[in-house]
């Protein structure tokens, strides 16, 4: 590593208060100095006029577990300036695992992560997966444990009630987990097997998550029909276990919340007020993205992936599922009948299935005279389960609404896979200091840099990152606030942001010039049992 001097630079320090002015140091990885001048033999660092140096970007929600590692160089968030990453999200990932689980979380989230077959998943325990990332990243990740993972491994994929000592077997294994780094714990509440959980079961898992410091991170049962009762039944889990509670990807999407976010952000302050411990993160679209087969009612995935294919291929189930994703409402699709006009093909699996990519549910019916639910059926089968799509759900209402709480950090919820993903795979972080700093004035500059960088830095107890501080590891990013821009759209996703010249990860360039240097000086971020990132 070599001393690098930032020279004569505005200076957003992640504390959300107001920028200074001056020179800053680097070496050995940390910010050595901060100062109005430093006279030093230092490389100076080449920055543009205007531009503002600030802490690296922190993305509270993405799903990077095999992209990591398959695309180390990582160019879709390095060059957003996304230093640290959160991963093991929604409740499914790839550790703690064994063959048999392996086998079925590979092909379920197939959509999410892509399902390599050349590559090793040698590693079973949470140990040995962050082992395997400090091989080589380009940005640092922390991990969370997840729920669906842990009772796939116990209790199979079955919907049924966990026994006594299942759930004391799936404690025992979010632990060892946490003991070996996990920051906490994920869920994914409408996908299964995690959605077959009862409310008991959950705050057994959260006792454990709170008697090590760690945090909750649910993405809830609904956020559709019954929204805020999902929202609740988290709340009542922190109550009630002491746990800290992150609520990922917080929206109240659909026609039945249309600009009801007010009172999501009500029930959250109540419980503040009580003590509860509650952040939230969010993405600055409208839409969501998830995967085609997540519509299907929670008992048509009883028993999972091939199970769920064999009652595409049953008439009988074929239309029950009609029943409940055209009349009833499956609590796939967060309790609403599904919209087949805002759904979208974003990516799939088989290259027959190409020519949908782009096109809605409603649309490939419409052309074809069938109706909708044929057509999702057909590509659920063709597919195996790995097509992915776009939700058209969200409100901007709601959007500006929760983005300006005072826990609120920012996540992408990025899925990397697939022909079109959704753009806040590529724009997350520009867009939020781009459309809603600078075009909206939603959020202050400063008060923004705080949401991306030191709130999530405090969240996960990275005790010396998220700020700029001597002493700090050196996580940083150089950005001109009149240019920075997200240029990935819905029709061209894959489309690096503007206006971030340098990006910093552990003191070497990442990003140098707006050209990533393959430099990979990233690790995991593991905790120790007091919940500070271990050095």
């Amino acid at each position: 590593m070599t001393s690098l001097l930032f020279r004569d630079i505005d200076i957003v320090d992640g504390t959300g208060g107001p920028r200074t002015h001056g020179d800053v140091l680097v070496r050995d990885g940390r910010i050595a100095e901060i100062a109005d001048s430093i006279h030093t033999d230092a490389r100076v660092a080449g920055v543009r006029p205007g531009s503002v140096l600030a802490p690296g970007f922190i993305d509270m929600h993405a799903h990077s577990d095999l992209y990591l590692l398959t695309h180390p160089e990582h160019i879709p968030k390095i060059t957003q300036g996304v230093t640290t990453e959160v991963i093991g999200q929604d409740g499914l990932s790839y550790a703690p695992i064994d063959d048999a689980a392996l086998a079925l979380v590979r092909k379920q989230i197939a959509g999410w992560n892509g399902n390599p077959t050349d590559f090793d998943f040698s590693w079973r325990t949470v140990g040995q997966y962050l082992d395997r990332l400090d091989q080589g990243i380009t940005p640092n990740a922390a991990y969370l444990v997840p729920q669906g993972t842990l009772r796939l491994l116990v209790v199979g994929a079955d919907q049924r009630a966990a026994t006594t000592s299942e759930i004391d077997r799936m404690c025992a294994l979010l632990a060892q987990g946490l003991d070996e780094g996990a920051v906490g714990m994920s869920s994914g509440l409408t996908y299964t097997p995690g959605m077959y959980a009862d409310t008991g079961e959950l705050a057994a898992l959260c006792a454990v998550v709170a008697s090590y410091g760690g945090f909750y991170a649910p993405h809830t049962r609904s956020y559709g029909a019954g929204a805020l009762e999902a929202y609740a039944e988290m709340i009542g889990l922190a109550k009630a276990t002491g746990c800290a509670l992150h609520l990922t990807h917080a929206t109240m999407n659909f026609g039945v919340n249309r600009g009801r976010a007010p009172e999501l952000l009500a029930m959250i302050a109540r419980a503040r007020a009580d003590g509860c411990d509650i952040t939230l993160d969010t993405y600055p679209y409208l839409p969501g993205s998830t995967t085609l087969s997540a519509l299907l009612p929670s008992w048509a995935m009883s028993g999972g992936p091939d199970a769920a294919l064999d009652r595409l291929g049953d008439p009988a189930a074929r239309r029950r599922i009609t029943a409940d994703v055209d009349v009833h409402g499956s609590d796939g699709c967060h309790g609403v009948t599904v919209e087949w006009e805002t759904i979208q093909i974003s990516g799939v699996g088989n290259d027959e299935l190409a020519e949908h990519v782009g096109r809605t549910v409603a649309e490939i019916a419409a052309e074809r005279g069938t109706a909708p639910v044929e057509v999702f059926f057909e590509l659920l089968v063709r597919d195996q389960l790995a097509t992915t799509i776009l939700q058209h759900v969200g409100h901007e209402e709601n959007v500006r609404a929760i983005m300006v709480d005072a826990g609120h950090m920012g996540g992408s919820d990025g899925l990397l896979v697939g022909a079109r993903p959704h753009p806040r795979a590529w724009g997350t972080f520009p867009r939020y200091l781009s459309r809603y700093v600078r075009e909206l004035g939603v959020l202050g500059l400063e008060d923004c840099v705080h949401h991306l960088t030191g709130r999530p830095a405090a969240r996960l107890r990275l005790a010396e990152r998220g700020l700029i501080r001597p002493g700090f590891a050196a996580d940083l990013v150089v950005f001109d606030p009149a240019t920075i821009h997200d240029t990935a759209t819905f029709e061209q996703p894959r489309q690096q942001a503007r206006g971030i010249q340098h990006v910093l990860v552990n003191g070497e360039f990442a990003v140098e010039n707006g050209t990533a240097t393959g430099v990979r000086a990233g690790r995991a971020l593991r905790m120790d049992a007091t919940r500070e990132e271990t050095r």
